[in-house]
């Protein structure tokens, strides 16, 4: 392949001026390429890009700058880069234009922008993409920033949306809790003053350290515990057995007669019992109607249970958000299921022991026990607290069994939940006791609360 070779044109030097010579000046010997190429140049009109083009004139010699309407912008007349002036003023002047009065031909070609924004509307959301925002990014990155807004607007509706839901739920959830109304576990009477109320919000704040707690006395006997249990799956099952021969005795605080003996010897100024502390305790989590009896005897206090009080059933399902019927002769009625709770956890207090006759006896025999009757495996332990230097709280706690561990005497409280009607609970005990033991434990802890 053979490249035709490029020959580059003489260039004429004007000796007169600035610029290429005139054709007639270019001297003969110069060949006629070069007059040629001399000759295109004044045949080619020159065309502005902008109205700021500073091509045209070098240097405008020609400017009267006496005349003030000549003048610059700044500067004065004295100054001797006036004539290189490249104001618009100068360049309109340099085209032929005048400042004030040039041809409207060419004023036409020019046309602003129109940078007004436009009108917000009244109503909308509070954000709105600006395109003329960085305009100077590229169009991928406002792509990016418009998803990326979208993506945080979608957020925030959807965040709105479940805290409504959420909000919303809870107050009909709290309306349907509030439209079981309990009864009332005592009839208020009329005549009754009303000394003080105080609010759960504050009652749950309360608080009060002591110091470990002193055994005064011990009464009764215990079995010990059978760790077979231990073991039991839903597989390998064991049913419930039924002690009807056993005796189990709920004795009030003043009908004690070792709270009375230790009243007499002025071992404390404050009696209870365990089960009573518990819902003193646990009172702001309640929600079934319970009370209390306080008896003053000189400057003792002897808290006190009436008989056939709410507090010698176990209450289930209290804290869940999904009433109970309110039949109180429904299988799964509060009453009905509070009963049954009570009596399985007596019945398997009982058959979780070792059976074989040994037994841990202590200072005394049980105190509510008729010589010659038979009686659950329970023992009562009588611990004192110090609340203050001149007041001190006597307790009765009960204990179900015993067990050694690391060759060390320890006392346990044996306690089991019920299963009812899965339908109120939630959750299904056939299929995940054996599998999701853990969330099972957990929803009992959601619903009973207060137990």
């Amino acid at each position: 392949m053979v490249v035709e070779a490029f020959e580059v044109c003489a260039v004429p030097f004007n000796s007169d001026g600035w610029g290429p010579p005139d054709a007639s000046d270019v001297s003969s010997s110069a060949s006629s390429t070069s007059v040629a190429a001399a000759n295109l140049l004044p045949n080619v009109p020159f065309a502005s890009f902008s109205r700021s083009e500073k091509l045209g004139r070098v240097a405008d010699w020609t400017r009267n700058l006496s005349n003030p309407s000549n003048r610059p912008h700044t500067g004065s007349k004295s100054d001797p880069s006036a004539v290189f002036d490249f104001s618009s003023f100068a360049i309109d002047e340099g085209f032929g234009l005048a400042s004030s009065g040039g041809n409207p031909d060419d004023d036409a070609a020019f046309r602003l922008v129109d940078g007004k924004p436009p009108p917000r509307p009244k109503f909308g959301p509070k954000w709105r993409f600006n395109p003329h925002h960085n305009r100077n990014q590229l169009p991928q990155r406002r792509d990016e920033e418009v998803e990326a807004k979208k993506r945080d607007a979608e957020k925030d509706r959807a965040r709105r949306d479940r805290l409504y839901n959420l909000n919303n739920r809870n107050n009909i959830q709290y309306q349907r809790r509030e439209a079981a109304a309990y009864k009332s576990s005592v009839d208020i009477q009329p005549e009754w003053n009303m000394l003080e109320q105080i609010p759960f919000s504050s009652f749950s704040k309360l608080s009060f350290s002591v110091q470990e707690p002193e055994d005064l006395l011990l009464c009764g006997g215990l079995e010990y515990y059978n760790r077979v249990y231990d073991r039991i799956t839903p597989k390998n099952e064991r049913r419930l057995e039924r002690f009807k021969n056993k005796n189990f005795f709920k004795v009030t605080t003043s009908d004690d007669p070792v709270i009375r003996r230790l009243a007499k010897e002025d071992k404390a100024t404050v009696f209870a019992t365990d089960a009573i502390l518990a819902a003193l305790m646990c009172a702001p989590r309640s929600v079934y109607s319970w009370d209390i009896v306080i008896h003053r005897v000189g400057n003792k206090l002897f808290f006190d249970k009436r008989d056939g009080s709410q507090l010698d059933l176990l209450s289930v399902h209290e804290t869940s958000q999904e009433p109970l019927p309110e039949a109180k002769d429904d299988i799964n009625s509060a009453h009905s299921l509070g009963v049954e709770a009570a009596y399985i956890n007596q019945n398997f207090s009982q058959q979780v022991l070792v059976r074989d006759g040994k037994k841990e006896t202590f200072d005394e025999a049980n105190p509510f026990a008729n010589e010659g009757e038979e009686i659950a495996s329970v023992a009562y332990r009588y611990r004192r607290w110090k609340l203050d230097d001149d007041m001190h709280l006597v307790a009765r706690c009960e204990l179900q069994s015993v067990v050694d561990l690391n060759n060390q005497r320890s006392f346990l409280t044996l306690n089991a939940l019920n299963e009812f009607d899965p339908k109120y609970s939630g959750v299904d005990w056939r299929q995940k006791l054996e599998t999701q033991r853990g969330a099972v434990l957990a929803n009992e802890l959601k619903n009973n609360g207060n137990k």
